[in-house]
């Protein structure tokens, strides 16, 4: 199937993917870790927590490393 398609267009249905099922985990993971620590991290954000925002951020971070990682690696 992919020989007939064009190399452009399934780059770009790969990236487009690729950045869906990063949004995907990265609001499963947040869900997930807002259920097993002992605070709501929607409420200490609004408060100005700087510690919950950089551990949300190195979330974010983790999870876009490792689906990019594996969606550039199908790429092949």
């Amino acid at each position: 199937m992919s020989e007939s398609l064009d190399p452009i267009v399934l780059n770009i249905l790969y990236a487009v993917t690729g950045g869906t099922l990063t949004l995907l985990f990265m609001w499963l993971g947040c869900k997930l870790f807002n259920h097993m620590v002992c605070f709501d991290i929607s409420t200490e954000l609004a408060k100005g927590n700087i510690a919950v925002g950089i551990m949300l951020m190195g979330i974010f971070v983790g999870i876009g490393t490792g689906l990019g990682l594996v969606i550039g690696l199908g790429l092949n």
